[in-house]
Parts: C-alpha cells; sequence; structure tokens
C-alpha cells in the first residue's frame, strides 16, 4: 500500500484524495524515521535496522532501484543515494559511477542494494558479476564493499549471506 501511487489508492472505495495524501505522508515520516536510526548509530552495529530501511524504502516499488549506502570509516551512514531507477526487471549501473561517488563522499566503505519488484530477491547472474565488477573497481582505492542486499516483496537476500562476495 505504501508503495502504491496516489492515484492506485484513489480507486479503492473510500480512500479519496486526502486519505492518498495521508498515507503517502506516513510512508514518507516511516522512511525518513529509519533513515535517522542509520545515522544515529553505526550501521555494522544494527544490520536489522539496515534491512528494515531499505524494506521500507524499497520492497514495495514497482520498477528496480538501485541505491548506495556510503559508509565513513566507522560505517556510519554518509549518504543514502539512488543511483538508478529501471525497469521492471533491470537497472544500468555503472561501476565507474559507484567508485567516483564513493570517493566525491569520501566513503571508505558501501553497501549496495537494489530491489526485485517481482519479489523473488533471488540474485541473476549479471547481479553476480556487477557486483564483483564494483568490488574490483573499489578495491585499489581502499573502498570496501560489505554487502550487496537484494530486497523483494517478502524478503531479502545478501551477498556476504550467500558467500558470493
Amino acid at each position: 500500500m505504501f508503495g502504491a501511487q496516489a492515484e492506485l489508492l484513489q480507486e479503492v472505495s473510500g480512500i479519496g484524495e486526502s486519505v492518498a495524501f495521508d498515507l503517502k505522508l506516513i510512508s514518507a515520516l516511516a522512511q525518513r524515521s529509519l533513515k535517522n536510526t542509520l545515522k544515529e548509530r553505526p550501521v555494522l552495529g544494527s544490520w536489522s535496522s539496515v534491512i528494515d530501511y531499505c524494506n521500507a524504502a524499497m520492497a514495495h516499488e514497482t520498477r528496480e532501484q538501485f541505491r548506495i549506502l556510503f559508509l565513513d570509516k566507522r560505517n556510519k551512514l554518509i549518504a543514502d543515494e539512488i543511483q538508478g531507477i529501471g525497469t521492471v526487471d533491470h537497472t544500468p549501473v555503472y561501476p565507474r559511477e559507484v567508485v567516483k561517488r564513493a570517493l566525491e563522499l569520501s566513503a571508505t566503505a558501501i553497501i549496495l542494494v537494489h530491489n526485485h519488484p517481482s519479489g523473488d530477491p533471488t540474485p541473476s547472474r549479471a547481479d553476480i558479476d556487477m557486483t564483483h565488477m564494483i568490488i574490483s573497481s573499489a578495491k585499489p582505492l581502499g573502498i570496501t564493499v560489505h554487502d550487496h542486499i537484494i530486497i523483494g516483496k517478502d524478503g531479502y537476500v545478501s551477498f556476504k549471506g550467500l558467500k558470493l562476495i
């Protein structure tokens, strides 16, 4: 419901323009609150907060998003940026741009995150290959890729958890 566009919400009986606006507002406030929670403490010290935040931000999107959590040397969040929005099953990602932005922000580590609108968080071969390209581009510059998380409607997958990185 939070991921639905206001126009679609208004198609439900009893939901008018103001209720749809209120629902979108609540969704935005929840995302902001979860993001503030991440900024208050080390990201890796609270993995469940990272997953909760990513789920709230991306699980119900209808198009694939690729975002990056940029971290400082203490693993505190510097920035969370959407690097690309694609189609229902693909988002172009350019390792050069990922590393360039990490350098601009003086990030020493990153967490890659994207969603699968299909709901199935299983990584594709292209997901795995792209992740390895980013790791090999970032490592010589002192940037660590802590993980790549794929968010689905009913769960998530961690590349580190799957031993893919």
